[in-house]
């Protein structure tokens, strides 16, 4: 399964939570992880009459080889770990708290940014529904998934269009539910899903969460 972009991934999620639509009883929240992740949170959030948010968290990236992924951190400061992998890399504890603070002061930078001001909404006992545009080791998306549970939501559905299913398996227990438009082995990345899946910028964010605004510069993407 293809995807022309973001927002049609996004438009076809949305069929598939229609049950949460204008469900003002419980009040729902669609959080979008950036980048890429908060345009498929938007498109959601527009065709559920949902409120739009940012959630941030970031991978933690080896030393000399930032790509490698040896865990994630939430935006509250909560570590994701690959135990494993730290200790066959041999990397010291100094080194992931000196990444972890400079994530964090990043992530905090980007939040504010990202919300020109707004302050986050409140999750607790409503339905958030957490967005990103692919999952790959499900590393970033189960740090968000942890700090979430902390603000007490009543419940939490991962939505995303594409990842593997061993991934989307090992995130499930961290949710109350998966929804998920297509699970293709072998997987590769996130990327090859999509016809067009270049690099999201900051000002596409901002737009994309600004009441009344909208992600201009991917309409034609």
């Amino acid at each position: 399964m293809y995807f022309k972009d973001r927002r049609e991934a996004g438009r076809l999620l949305a069929l598939r939570l229609l049950d949460w639509a204008d469900r003002h009883d419980v009040g729902v929240v669609v959080l979008g992880i950036p980048r890429g992740g908060v345009i498929v949170a938007a498109e959601i959030a527009a065709r559920l009459h949902a409120s739009l948010d940012v959630f941030l968290t970031h991978k933690l990236g080896a030393p000399g080889n930032p790509e490698l992924a040896i865990g994630a951190v939430a935006g509250d400061g909560a570590l994701l770990l690959d135990e494993q992998l730290v200790r066959d890399l041999g990397i010291p504890h100094s080194y992931i708290e000196r990444e972890r603070d400079a994530q964090l002061r990043s992530m905090q930078a980007r939040a504010e940014r990202y919300r020109q001001g707004r302050p986050p909404i409140d999750v607790q006992g409503r339905c958030v529904i957490l967005c990103d545009d692919g999952i790959a080791t499900g590393a970033t998306a189960l740090a968000a998934l942890q700090a979430l549970r902390k603000q007490q939501p009543a419940r939490v559905i991962l939505a995303v269009p594409v990842g593997p299913p061993k991934s989307l398996e090992a995130l499930a227990p961290a949710c109350d539910e998966v929804v998920v438009l297509a699970t293709p082995e072998p997987f590769y990345a996130v990327g090859r899903f999509y016809l067009r899946f270049e690099q999201v910028t900051d000002e596409q964010v901002i737009s994309a969460l600004t009441p009344g605004g909208s992600d201009n510069s991917t309409t034609t993407v």
